[in-house]
């Protein structure tokens, strides 16, 4: 019981990190140009990504 539950966290955090992973490599990869069409500020789309898959 107690190994399944390490089991079953270690998957639920490695989920976890590959999803943040893929979207800050997203983020990364917008251009300048990119981020000003979006109005958007890189920092706070990176803080407001760890907020959402962290919480």
């Amino acid at each position: 019981m107690i190994f399944d539950n390490l089991v079953s966290r270690a998957r639920n955090n490695i989920a976890k990190r590959r999803h943040y992973n893929r979207l800050v490599a997203e983020i990364e990869n917008l251009s300048s140009r990119d981020l000003a069409d979006l109005r958007a500020d890189r920092s706070e789309m990176l803080y407001q990504v760890h907020k959402q898959v962290y919480g």
